[in-house]
C-alpha cells in the first residue's frame, strides 16, 4: 500500500495494528507483544487492511512538552498528565483564577495532517462544555494560542478507570454496578443534548479519589480507515468497544454507545474484553458474529439478575438493547436495587474519620479503627450470600477466644446490648466471641454503616478488655 506526496514521490504506508484495550496505534512489529501505553499483553496482529494516524512521535510529543514550566497563553504549565494517539493532556494553572485545570494540546502535525479532526475537536468541545452534569467532565475552554490548539477541561485528581482496573484488577460486581449506573447516567445528559461520545471506554472515564467517575472526552474518538473488502471504509472510536452496527455502515445512535457501556461493564466485572482481538477484521468477525463469552469464568460470584443485564447491553441488535443511555442507568440501577455499592458507602461513612483506615478482603472489607486510648480493633464488613433482593450487610468483629470460661459473662453482657449481638463463630476453625449487626443490603445507608461499625467496635473492644485483659484485635 503507498500513498502520493507529490510529483515523483511515493512513500509506503504501513499497515497499522491497535491495542484492544486503550486502543493506541502501534507500528506492526514481529516481536510485539506488550503495549508500550498501557503495558497489556497480547499477540499484535499485522492487519494490512487498516490504517490509522501513527502514534506521536518523539519530535512531536517533545515540542509540545517544551511547554512544561513556561507560560502558555493564559495558562503556567505544570507537568505532563497523560499522553495518546490524540493528543497530550497537561496539568496547568490558571493564572488569573488561580486554580488547576487540565489542558489537552493537540501537536501541530496532528492539526495539520487531520484538518478534519481539529474540526471535531473544536466543534465538539463547544458542544461539551454545555453540558452540565456531576459525571461528566467539565470543558471550560477552547482555544488556539502560538500554533497548538488546545482544550481546557476541570483538572481530576485521580486516575481513569482503566488505570484502575490494570493496577487493581477486577471490581466487585455492586461496584462495578454502581460505577456503570453512574457512566450512563453522564452519557444520558449528554445524548438529551444531541451529543454523542463514540468512544466510551475505562480510559475516556476519569475517577476522583471518593470514587466518582467522570465520562471525558466527547466526539474525540479515534478514526480508523479500512481499506479493501471491508463494509465500511470509516470507523471513528476503539473498534474493541464499538457496537456490530457499526462496522455494516450504520450510523452512531444513543444505542451504540450503550454497547460501549457494555464492553466497559464486561470489562469492570471481569478485567477482559469480551472479544479481545487485536486486529480489526477479526474484531468485526467475532461482535458480528461470535456470542459474547460468560463472565462467570472470571467473576463466578456474578449476580444471575446483572449477568442478565450485561447480555442485554451487548445484544448484538440494536433494538434490543436499551434504546437510550437513561434506559440502561434504569435497568441497572433496578439490578442493583435502591443500594450503593460498599466501596463507596465506605469512603462517605469514614470521610472525615482519620483514625479509620481499611482495605479489600476476601468477603468484603477489613476496617482498622485506632481509638483515643491507644487501643485498636478490627471490624469486618461483608455482604451475605443470599439473592439481590434479600442479601444482608452484615458487620462484625472479633472479641476473644470462646472458652468455656467466659461464657456467664459473655450470656450476661449479650442480654444488655440493644442492638446486635454477641455470637459464637467458627472463623479458621476456632470458635471465637464475635459481636455482629446487620441490615438489609438495599437500604443501608453511609451513616447506618458508620454508626454500626463505631458502636461494633467499642462493643468488641469492650468485651475483648472484659475477658482478657489484652488488645488481640
Amino acid at each position: 500500500m503507498s500513498t502520493d506526496h507529490g510529483p515523483g514521490q511515493r512513500t509506503q504506508l504501513l499497515a497499522a495494528v491497535f491495542c484492544p484495550s486503550c486502543g493506541v496505534s502501534l507500528a506492526p512489529q514481529s516481536n510485539l507483544t506488550e503495549c508500550p501505553e498501557c503495558g497489556m499483553t497480547t499477540e499484535f496482529g499485522h492487519e494490512p487492511a487498516v490504517s490509522k494516524a501513527p502514534p506521536l512521535s518523539a519530535a512531536d510529543a517533545q515540542e509540545v512538552d517544551d511547554l512544561i514550566g513556561t507560560d502558555f497563553d493564559e495558562y503556567h504549565i505544570e507537568k505532563l498528565l497523560g499522553a495518546g494517539a490524540m493528543g497530550r493532556v497537561y496539568l496547568a494553572r490558571h493564572r488569573g483564577l488561580h486554580r488547576s485545570i487540565a489542558l489537552k494540546i493537540l501537536p501541530p502535525r496532528l492539526a495539520v495532517s487531520d484538518p478534519d479532526f481539529v474540526i471535531r475537536f473544536t466543534n465538539e468541545g463547544r458542544a461539551a462544555a454545555a453540558l452540565n452534569h456531576p459525571n461528566i467532565i467539565t470543558v471550560h475552554r477552547i482555544g488556539e494560542a502560538q500554533g497548538f490548539h488546545f482544550l481546557e477541561t476541570e483538572f481530576i485528581a485521580g486516575q481513569s478507570l482503566g488505570q484502575l482496573l490494570r493496577d487493581s484488577g477486577p471490581l466487585s460486581p455492586e461496584r462495578a454496578t454502581s460505577i456503570a449506573i453512574r457512566i450512563a447516567e453522564g452519557l444520558a445528559a449528554a445524548h438529551a443534548c444531541g451529543i454523542l461520545h463514540r468512544d466510551l471506554k475505562p480510559d475516556n472515564v476519569l475517577m476522583t479519589h471518593q470514587g466518582i467517575p467522570k465520562v471525558a472526552d466527547f466526539g474525540l474518538a479515534n478514526r480508523v480507515h479500512l481499506h479493501g473488502a471491508e463494509a465500511v471504509s470509516d470507523l471513528v472510536g476503539t473498534p474493541a468497544f464499538m457496537a456490530p452496527e457499526l462496522f455494516q455502515g450504520i450510523p452512531a445512535a444513543p444505542v451504540s454507545d450503550v454497547y460501549s457501556l457494555g464492553v466497559s461493564y464486561y470489562q469492570m466485572l471481569t478485567g477482559h474484553l469480551p472479544f479481545p482481538q487485536a486486529v480489526v477484521s477479526d474484531v468485526i468477525r467475532a461482535a458480528t458474529h461470535d456470542r459474547v463469552p460468560s463472565p462467570r469464568q472470571w467473576c463466578q460470584k456474578l449476580p444471575l439478575e446483572m449477568s442478565e443485564c450485561l447480555y442485554t447491553l451487548l445484544d448484538k441488535a440494536p433494538g434490543n438493547r436499551p434504546a437510550t443511555a437513561m434506559d440502561a442507568a434504569h435497568l441497572l440501577q433496578a439490578v442493583l436495587g435502591q443500594s450503593e455499592d460498599l466501596e463507596t458507602l465506605l469512603q462517605s461513612a469514614f470521610a472525615r474519620h482519620s483514625g479509620v483506615t481499611w482495605q479489600r478482603s476476601s468477603k468484603g472489607f477489613r476496617i482498622n479503627l485506632a481509638f483515643s486510648n491507644g487501643r485498636k480493633q478490627t471490624v469486618f464488613v461483608e455482604n451475605s450470600d443470599h439473592a439481590v433482593a434479600e442479601r444482608l450487610l452484615w458487620i462484625r468483629s472479633v472479641c476473644a477466644k470462646a472458652e468455656a470460661a467466659y461464657y456467664e459473662t459473655a450470656l450476661r453482657l449479650n442480654a444488655e446490648i440493644l442492638h446486635g449481638a454477641l455470637s459464637i463463630q467458627e472463623i479458621n476453625g476456632e470458635a471465637v466471641f464475635v459481636m455482629v449487626d446487620s441490615y438489609p443490603r438495599a437500604t443501608v445507608d453511609a451513616e447506618e454503616i458508620r454508626r454500626s461499625v463505631l458502636e461494633v467496635a467499642q462493643r468488641a473492644d469492650a468485651v475483648e478488655l472484659l475477658l482478657t485483659q489484652l488488645d488481640l484485635n
